[in-house]
Formats: C-alpha cells, sequence, structure tokens
C-alpha cells in the first residue's frame, strides 16, 4: 500500500498485449515514460479494461503471443480488490473483493474528443459528471488539428471547478498540440484534479510532465523481446533534497528522462562542444537519444547522477581534474573528484587532465570560441579523452536505456 486516499495502489497485468507479466504501483498521478512500443497505451488499456464492463473485448490480439489468457488484478486504497479474466474468444469474468470501484475516463491519444466513461455504482455522479463536463469541452474547439489538446484542458478545469472526484483518469500523451506554457498549466491542473480526490494516469514524452521532485510519480516502461514490458519505479529523493533537484532541473535538463543515455558535463562550454565532438565521429545526438546534461559545476555532478540512477539512465559523468599532470589538486578538488568517483563509478567517470580547456585548448572556458573552433571539427581532430567520452555514451545508449 501506497498511501494514496483514492484509486488503485497496486495493479498487476499479465498475458495482455506486449505485457506478459508486469506490476505498477501508482501514486496519485502517474507519468509513464518509455520509447514507442514499449507498451504504455498498453498498460493504460488494461486499466481501461479493468475498471470499464463496457470496454472492447479482448480479441486475439490483445492476448500475449495470442495463446493463453489475460488477466489484470488490483488493489484499491479502500482496500478493495478488482479483478478480470478475458480469452481470445471475447469471454470476460470480473471479480469484486469489496471496495467502491473507481470511475474511470478515457482519453486516447488518437481518439481524443471520444472519452470513454465508466459509471460505477458508487461514483455514477461523478462519473457522469466528468463525462458531461469533458464532452462540452472536447466538442467547443473547432476541428484544427490543436482542438481536442485545447478541450483537454478546458475539461480538467471543468472537473477542478465542479469539484469532481472520485475517478480515474487515462491519458495518453496529453501534451501532443500544446506549447510548453499550456503543457506546463496541464500538468499543474492535472495534480489539482488528482488532489480534489482523483487518480491521474497518463504516458508522455515532455519534460514538462517529469517532475524531478517526486520521481516517486514515474514509471519507466521499456520492452524486452522475451519478457514483455517492464516496468521501473523511482524510490523517492530523500529528505532535504527536494528544493536542489527543483532549483537545478528546467525542462532543458529534464530531458534526461527520456534519454537513452546522458552525458553529465561542468557547464556550458562543454554542453556547446559536445554535439560536435559527436557529430564528428559519425553520431547524431538526437537521433542516438543522448542528452548532454550541464550541471552547474563539478560539484552538482553527483546529484545529476544519482537523479540517473534512480531512473535507470545510463550516463558518462565528465569533469576536470584541476591540477596538473604529476602534481596534486587542491584539498577541495580531490575531496569533488572523489566524490564524483564514488557516486557514478569510476567506470562511468572520465576525467579531463588538467582540465577542458587544457584537453582542448580553448582558453578560459570561452563558450563563443569553443563554439567557433569545434563547429568544423573534423574527425581527426577530436581530442582523444572526449572521443571516448562519445563512445561510451553510444556504447551505453544502444545497449538500451530507460527513456524514448
Amino acid at each position: 500500500m501506497n498511501g494514496l486516499p483514492f484509486g488503485l495502489t497496486h495493479l498487476r497485468v499479465r498475458g495482455f498485449r506486449s505485457a506478459r507479466d508486469v506490476a505498477l504501483e501508482p501514486r496519485a498521478v502517474c507519468a509513464l515514460v518509455g520509447e514507442a512500443s514499449s507498451g504504455k497505451s498498453n498498460l493504460l488499456a488494461a486499466v481501461r479494461l479493468l475498471l470499464s464492463p463496457d470496454a472492447p473485448p479482448v480479441g486475439p490480439e490483445d492476448v500475449w503471443r495470442g495463446d493463453g489468457a489475460v488477466r489484470i488484478e488490483a488493489r484499491l486504497a479502500d482496500g478493495g480488490t478488482l479483478a478480470v479474466e478475458a480469452d481470445a474468444t471475447g469471454a470476460r469474468t470480473r471479480s469484486d473483493g469489496g471496495g467502491e470501484p473507481p470511475g474511470v475516463l478515457f482519453l486516447p491519444a488518437a481518439l481524443r474528443s471520444e472519452s470513454v466513461v465508466v459509471v460505477s455504482e458508487a461514483h455514477e455522479d461523478a462519473a457522469a459528471a466528468a463525462a458531461s463536463l469533458f464532452a462540452r469541452a472536447l466538442g467547443e474547439g473547432g476541428s484544427s488539428a490543436a482542438a481536442p489538446a485545447l478541450g483537454l484542458v478546458r475539461g480538467v478545469e471543468r472537473c477542478c471547478a465542479a469539484e469532481v472526484s472520485g475517478i480515474v483518469l487515462l491519458a495518453e500523451e496529453p501534451e501532443l498540440f500544446l506549447r510548453p506554457q499550456a503543457q506546463r498549466y496541464l500538468y499543474r491542473l492535472l495534480h489539482a484534479f488528482a488532489g480534489a480526490g482523483n487518480q491521474v494516469l497518463y504516458s508522455t514524452h515532455a519534460p514538462a510532465f517529469l517532475n524531478v521532485a517526486h520521481l516517486e510519480e514515474l514509471a519507466l516502461v521499456t520492452h524486452d523481446p522475451v519478457a514483455g514490458t517492464r516496468i521501473v519505479q523511482p524510490e523517492p529523493l530523500e529528505a532535504g533534497e527536494e528544493f536542489r533537484v527543483v532549483s537545478e532541473f528546467d525542462a532543458e535538463r529534464s530531458e534526461l528522462f527520456l534519454a537513452r543515455a546522458a552525458v553529465l558535463v561542468e557547464g556550458r562550454t562543454e554542453k556547446l562542444v559536445f554535439p560536435f565532438v559527436f557529430q564528428a565521429l559519425g553520431h547524431d545526438l538526437d537521433r542516438e537519444a543522448i542528452s548532454v546534461v550541464e550541471c552547474g559545476g563539478k560539484s552538482r555532478i553527483p546529484l545529476f547522477a544519482r537523479i540517473c540512477d534512480a531512473v535507470g539512465v545510463p550516463f558518462v559523468a565528465v569533469h576536470d581534474r584541476d591540477a596538473e599532470p604529476g602534481k596534486e589538486p587542491i584539498h577541495a578538488e580531490r575531496l569533488l573528484n572523489a566524490l564524483v568517483a564514488e557516486v557514478a563509478g569510476p567506470e562511468r567517470t572520465i576525467v579531463l587532465e588538467p582540465d577542458f580547456e587544457g584537453v582542448t585548448g580553448v582558453p578560459g572556458h570561452k563558450p563563443e570560441q569553443a563554439w567557433r573552433r569545434f563547429a568544423s571539427l573534423a574527425p581527426g581532430d577530436v581530442p582523444e579523452p572526449l572521443a571516448r567520452v562519445a563512445r561510451r555514451a553510444v556504447e551505453l545508449g544502444r545497449a538500451g536505456g530507460v527513456g524514448a
């Protein structure tokens, strides 16, 4: 049990589409993050199948490897349980172990204007109210491609204003067609909706919908050819670290949650240079889904390394030794170097000796000079320590990261 006041506290899905056997412990807000075809939408569809008597029947294409049966079960916050079993013939049986089954509102990305509502006896009024509010909101935007997205925002606004409660809201990629400011606003609305006695589960590829201060909200979804869909849920941050990560993580840095691998660097100059390093070696950072993350100094690299470990994103930490060859760094730098090595591990740490300027020949960490010098970099001119970073990051990313 995770202390939720309402909703599903534990979900187990067996034999449904890509989910051979997978478990999830959703919080009041749960973000499903992962590559395309990893199984995020299948998990939302499984919740719909569990909660909705009117969900489409299970067919052969919905059964793991086309054989066997589907079983989806959940524990509820009030102590009750729910389960549904189905097979490829469309036969379905439901069992209720007490408690009050919640109503559900399903908003698939492809059919945003066709909200699906399950009315349970306990929450009939709430489900009907939510359905009506969303139906009107989704129908007001005209025929533009952005209309369903804006309707989603209006629907959540109106549900919050009407103090609707008792609903599990399922949404595929709520960020679609929304500008960044609207994405941040909708994220806050979804939290307000959850805080009013509801639960929200959504899939996303947008950093604005991923809260680094609440890692426990994230469910990192991957797909294994043998085991099927897998889920990793990070542990909450240690007490006292919430403010640090909120103050350090902007939307750009939050991209690391969606990366196959990350390169953690000290400052802006390194962040500007590394894309050219990868390019000179024949790698496209964006195609490889690798994020170069400026940590704001060597002292902050351990924090970002712990976040990467928590969410299962492979990384390489790059920092200056800050001492000439044959000389020891000053005491403070020795402590910092040791801390990075301890947190990141020596196999994931590449130390530039004496520092970035010494390796690249760019004086004084001058971002403009570095950018101009490396913009036309030839493969043979890549400094070996930087080439080692790029090779290692590509290797880690291709081995299979968690993100998108």
